[in-house]
């Protein structure tokens, strides 16, 4: 019986992690709000291979609290990712990240942040980015950059072994996991 259905099984390496990156899963930012709630928003990102960048519109309130309290948390995860032309597969990627928000530029328009969204736009939404950019270039956005104090990641549908509690009610790791070759 094959396992292949669980795909890579552990942490992706930096060529590995940098390819999936540069994919179109969407960012979950949180930050601290005002009662010390965490404030959870779904966004677009850029990679550049060693920040992530942020462009936020002026009224975002995300934006607000970042500026605010400059230590955030995100993560980046999604169900499968087939990518034929590259013979690749990603089971259940995921990337966990934290850091410290600097503002690149407050509010204005055309200033940096628009060659990111433009990068951006078109890698989200194809053909159709540059057409949902120009509709609303003259939008004030914020431009933010983390470069993680700590990042991790994982694949495949399996536990990290860290988390199994070895019993005599459960299968041993290896056995749970399909990880015992004959």
């Amino acid at each position: 019986m094959t396992e292949s259905w669980r795909g890579r099984i552990g942490a992706m390496d930096p060529a590995r992690r940098d390819f999936y990156l540069e994919g179109g899963a969407i960012v979950r930012i949180a930050a601290l709000d005002d009662d010390g709630y965490p404030h959870v928003i779904p966004a677009w990102y850029h990679w550049d291979g060693t920040s992530f960048w942020f462009v936020l519109r002026e009224r975002s309130e995300l934006a607000l609290l970042m500026k605010k309290r400059p230590r955030i948390g995100f993560v980046i995860d999604e169900g499968s990712v087939k990518d034929e032309a590259a013979n690749r597969f990603f089971e259940m990627p995921k990337v966990f990240a934290k850091g410290d928000v600097e503002v690149v530029e407050e509010p204005n328009t055309g200033g940096q942040w628009v060659e990111i969204a433009k990068k951006m736009a078109v890698r989200y939404l194809g053909p159709h980015g540059p057409e949902y950019i120009s509709a609303n270039i003259h939008q004030p956005r914020w431009l933010f950059r983390i470069t993680p104090t700590e990042m991790k990641t994982w694949e495949g549908t399996a536990w990290a072994k860290k988390y199994w509690v070895d019993n005599d009610k459960t299968k041993s790791y290896e056995e749970a996991h399909g990880l015992n070759k004959s």
